[in-house]
């Protein structure tokens, strides 16, 4: 199954509204968010950080944020007590996402990836992200999407 038909098979078993979007394969937040034509802040930003609490231990974090916000290394950095936060390598993210750059789902579909939404993803009131696919969205509720993902929720992307 691929991670496209899993993600669409968790919201269809979840009885959740979403709508599928259709537009030219992109993967930017921002040209993205045009061809759907949505507010860059209604994207769901998703990014694969290497978290090391110590030097022996290291975690992998999903942080999703607002489109037109950069995630706060800092603050992960804060909720883990760790001593190094930063990007995951190319290779783990797309092992971890099941998917390529561009088309990070807002859902941790792998038990090593925590999982931490920005408060201000959940609660608008339509999220858009591409859907494990760079030619195809999906648009939810973000409280939907947190009732489904069951994210931490930190703020994690400082205006």
């Amino acid at each position: 199954m691929s991670t496209y038909e899993e993600l669409i098979g968790l919201l269809d078993d979840a009885g959740v509204a979403y709508k599928l979007i259709d537009h030219a394969p992109d993967g930017t937040t921002e040209t993205v968010s045009a061809l759907r034509g949505h507010p860059v802040a209604q994207g769901a930003k998703c990014i694969i950080l290497i978290v090391k609490p110590d030097k022996r231990t290291t975690k992998y974090v999903l942080a999703v944020v607002p489109g037109d916000r950069r995630v706060d290394l800092d603050a992960i950095k804060q909720l883990y007590g760790a001593r190094y936060v930063g990007f995951a390598d190319a290779a783990t993210a797309e092992r971890l996402a099941r998917t390529v750059p561009g088309t990070v789902l807002p859902f941790s579909l792998d038990p090593e990836l925590d999982l931490i939404a920005d408060p201000a993803v959940v609660v608008e009131p339509e999220i858009y992200f591409n859907a494990a696919r760079l030619d195809r969205s999906i648009m939810m509720s973000g409280p939907d999407y947190a009732a489904i993902a069951n994210p931490r929720i930190e703020p994690i992307a400082p205006r």
